[in-house]
């Protein structure tokens, strides 16, 4: 039953996206549940040569954010399906 419960729960993880910023908005990456990037936008305004750089430091900045988000959903929805039972520090679930 609880093999069951987390097919179910990776399921719908997989069909959430998540979306991260930096830049106050001017750059922002979609995840899906599974941290896979879905898009990329970038404000018209960052797309200058001189400053790729800097773009790209938001870019790996946003999908951090995005990353950390689906993170925390999977945690969000272990602890649902576990009825608020804590594992152990340092656990990791398989996905």
């Amino acid at each position: 039953e609880m093999q069951t419960k987390m097919a179910e729960m990776q399921e719908r993880l997989a069909e959430q996206e998540v979306i991260g910023q930096s830049g106050a908005g001017m750059v922002t990456v979609t995840l899906n549940g599974k941290g896979e990037m879905r898009s990329v936008k970038v404000d018209p305004s960052l797309i200058i040569p001189a400053e790729a750089e800097v773009m790209e430091d938001l870019i790996t900045a946003a999908h951090n954010d995005a990353l950390s988000k689906v993170e925390a959903q999977k945690k969000e929805e272990s602890s649902k399906m576990m009825g608020g039972l804590q594992l152990p520090p340092g656990f990791k679930l398989p996905f």
